[in-house]
């Protein structure tokens, strides 16, 4: 059972740090301090990253859970963990943009799947489903 602890323990942490970030977008800041860093949280901006949705942030190890410094540049509208961490299939994740994002060209879902973690239009080519962590545009 401790299996099912851990992966509802990565929820909160995942949550918070998106809270933080499009609170800080809100109000127009530079740079938001995420705490603490967990993996989850690292891949996830690494899809926003990758797709201009942020700038780059740093992983600071404070010889404590860590944190992280997140670098906005005013492009990001909204993100948002999706809770529970439904099963998509592939044939699922048009919906599921339907239902998430704004337009078709507009934002991404990030799934977490046996590749790894990516958004929904690398798990399309990939042909693989997975869970979906939340979204961002």
């Amino acid at each position: 059972s401790s299996g099912i602890n851990a992966e509802w323990s990565l929820r909160p942490g995942l949550n918070d740090a998106l809270k933080s970030i499009y609170n800080a977008e809100k109000r127009g800041k530079r740079q938001v301090l995420i705490r603490p860093s967990s993996k989850v949280i690292i891949k996830f901006l690494t899809v926003m990253m990758k797709h201009g949705y942020i700038d780059e942030f740093e992983v600071v190890d404070d010889h404590r859970a860590g944190k992280i410094v997140v670098m906005l540049n005013g492009r990001l509208n909204k993100c948002g963990v999706i809770s529970p961490r439904f099963d998509i299939c592939i044939n699922d994740i048009e919906k599921w943009t339907t239902n998430l994002l704004p337009s078709r060209q507009f934002g991404k879902l990030v799934l977490t799947t046996s590749s790894g973690i990516m958004d929904h239009e690398e798990a399309r080519r990939k042909h693989t489903g997975g869970k979906i962590l939340g979204f961002f545009y």
